[in-house]
């Protein structure tokens, strides 16, 4: 089966530009273009990433002059909601998000007794195809900015922080990248989010690095580069086959990176991090399942720093394929750790709300 991979975005209108794009020593550039004081850059930058203002009458700190000039000029609206719905009481929220040139994306917030994980797109739709996946069969909209993304992120906590979210007031302690798009394809835009998303405030929101997630079906080059950042974040690569043979139809980037030069970058990885890989393998009935099928990926994994995250396979409209059999599932797990490869099942969050992994489709209430 050919399957069409789009590996560079088309080109489109950019994004205005927003303080979430910018460096410190870039936002204190802008805040002087603007006419006023450099140190203005941090006074916005805590409104932004600690205070979580989005009100500049609220910023009092700042002349009442300066205000509308400043937030004009550098915290412009990127992100409107177009519909939000919610499931587990609450807890669990995916927003669709219009943004300036009409490209929809969806970021989901999963609150758990114990932590609040926030999913978030880096890309509207997806190039890489694969064909049990809403997103991969879209098609890739466009890249999103380094601010696109972090918006996502600052949305969630702001309904965090004023009670919005049942259990009280919190905050986003987990960042996985596993919404629409593959984040290595949009890599300039995903490092400097990470980066806005880890830095200490006022450069940026404090979250640990320990507590991102990148995740991509494969692109080797891009994992290599990773390496080299020195952001100790955690690696997902979607794998969901352990053969040549079906991860080229599964995850047709596989034409291009084969199983063992994705999972050779992966060790590469965790041995320069010191963070274990998750191998993320959606389950697919009578696929991707068989034990014989676990023992190989268990031969590949034995003895790697890894941890593999089993996905029931989420539906999605028209799909011929669906989610493997209770004991087959049962029978896959005790494969894996057979050859001693530490495996959790996923928790299916977000499944009746189209919010689960593999279902981000963004499609209008209309549609």
């Amino acid at each position: 089966m050919s399957a069409e991979l789009t590996f560079v975005a088309p080109r489109r209108a950019k994004p205005s530009r927003h303080l979430a794009d910018l460096t410190m020593a870039e936002r204190r550039a802008a805040v002087a273009e603007l006419g006023e004081k450099p140190f203005r850059a941090e006074q916005l930058s805590r409104h932004y990433f600690e205070r979580l203002t989005d009100d500049p009458a609220a910023m009092t700190d700042l002349p009442a002059a300066s205000r509308e000039r400043l937030a004009g000029g550098l915290l412009p609206t990127l992100l409107t909601s177009v519909r939000e719905i919610t499931c587990d009481g609450g807890t669990t929220r995916k927003t669709l998000w219009k943004l300036f040139d009409g490209a929809l994306v969806e970021s989901v917030l999963m609150r758990y007794p114990d932590r609040v994980t926030m999913c978030v797109s880096s890309q509207a739709g997806c190039g890489m195809n694969c064909p049990f996946c809403a997103t991969g069969q879209a098609g890739l909209t466009r890249n999103m900015s380094t601010a696109e993304i972090v918006e996502q992120v600052v949305a969630g906590a702001r309904a965090l922080s004023r009670g919005e979210v049942p259990g009280g007031p919190g905050r986003v302690g987990n960042i996985v990248f596993m919404g629409m798009g593959e984040p290595l394809a949009n890599y300039k835009a995903v490092i400097g989010a990470v980066r806005r998303i880890v830095d200490p405030a006022p450069e940026g929101l404090g979250i640990s690095a320990r507590g991102v997630t990148v995740s991509t079906v494969g692109l080797v080059p891009a994992i290599e580069k990773l390496s080299n950042e020195g952001l100790p974040v955690t690696l997902a690569v979607s794998l969901h086959a352990p053969d040549d043979e079906l991860r080229d139809t599964l995850v047709p980037v596989n034409t291009r990176w084969k199983v063992d030069e994705v999972l050779d970058a992966a060790w590469s990885y965790a041995a320069r991090t010191k963070r274990r890989v998750s191998i993320e393998y959606a389950l697919i009935k009578d696929i991707n399942d068989q034990s014989w099928r676990a023992d190989m990926l268990g031969r590949l994994l034995k003895g790697k720093l890894a941890h593999v995250n089993l996905i029931p396979l989420n539906p999605t409209p028209g799909s011929k394929w669906t989610a493997s059999r209770p004991e087959d599932e049962r029978t896959f797990v005790r494969r894996l750790e057979s050859h001693g490869v530490p495996v959790t099942v996923r928790d299916t969050r977000g499944r009746e709300i189209d919010g689960a992994c593999g279902q981000l489709a963004a499609t209008t209430p209309e549609a």
